[in-house]
């Protein structure tokens, strides 16, 4: 068996994407989503993270991406659920689901990405936590990423089997009791994210997010990397393939670099970012990303 692969990145409305991803100024009409799911063959909703998505968004990126019928979205689940202390209540649960209702309704929601921080670490409360999370989000396919290695047992993987749940394979600047690189597999979905490796910044009090995610992977990187992907390819139906180092669309670049070293096909790329990262010209074809509009 081998799954369908889609290769994507982590969110897609940054401002210091302008000039390298996107025009600037973008020309009237411009729809930045309509020329990433041209480029990539899935996004990870940022944006559910930091609050619901209202329905209306949801059902804009449903006729934008229309063109593209293998295009697929993940949607990380509201920081309310993972990272804060404070319980939630059940009105909550529902206006987070109400927001994505016409993703799933039209199919095109693959699934959900349940994150938790570094500090998350495996004890009996925040295994409970997590058992809540998928009682309230049962009717999704749920991604649950965990970063810390007391995580890493086998009592938690048949656990995510056992409830048809995914395990997120990372790569991560490397700390003490950090979880390196996997090729994991417990559900239907395979997910792998790549978060850069910052190191300097990664912990370092004061970093500003974009410095975090201020990360290029190199050819040498990434081909362990696209072995990887393989691996992970042949044990599951489709398999996801996320660049969370956004800055500067340092993911999309590296996102496409792994599609050509999977597939040995050039891939499109905004002449822009090619003239950023020159090293695309290997792997990329220069589009005019003022013709994608929708």
């Amino acid at each position: 068996m081998k799954g369908m692969v889609r290769f994507g990145i982590a969110g897609w409305s940054y401002p210091d994407w302008e000039g390298v991803v996107y025009p600037k100024p973008k020309p009237k009409g411009f729809e930045p989503l309509g020329l990433i799911a041209g480029l990539v063959d899935a996004v990870e909703i940022n944006s559910s993270f930091y609050a619901p998505v209202a329905a209306r968004n949801s059902r804009k990126w449903v006729g934008l991406i229309q063109p593209f019928p293998d295009f697929r979205f993940s949607a990380k689940l509201w920081q309310k659920f993972t990272h804060e202390k404070q319980g939630w209540t059940e009105e909550e649960v529902a206006v987070w689901k109400k927001g994505l209702e016409p993703l799933m309704e039209s199919d095109l929601l693959a699934c959900i990405l349940v994150q938790f921080p570094w500090s998350f670490r495996s004890n009996d409360k925040n295994f409970a936590k997590l058992k809540k999370i998928a009682e309230s989000f049962r009717e999704f396919h749920l991604v649950v990423e965990v970063r810390h290695s007391s995580w890493q047992q086998d009592w938690l993987l048949d656990w995510l089997k056992e409830k048809e749940i995914s395990f997120a394979n990372i790569d991560q600047p490397i700390f003490h009791d950090s979880i390196p690189a996997t090729e994991i597999i417990t559900g239907k979905i395979g997910y792998a994210r790549l978060h850069g490796r910052n190191q300097e910044n990664w912990f370092r009090e004061g970093a500003e997010t974009w410095e975090r995610y201020n990360y290029l992977y190199d050819r040498e990187e990434l081909s362990p990397w696209s072995e990887r992907v393989k691996k992970l390819s042949r044990k599951t139906e489709q398999l996801f393939v996320i660049a969370n180092n956004h800055y500067q669309g340092k993911g999309l670049a590296n996102a496409l670099e792994l599609k050509f070293l999977f597939t040995e096909k050039k891939q499109p790329a905004p002449e822009i970012l090619i003239a950023r990262y020159p090293r695309l010209k290997e792997f990329c074809v220069p589009i005019e990303a003022q013709k994608s509009l929708f």
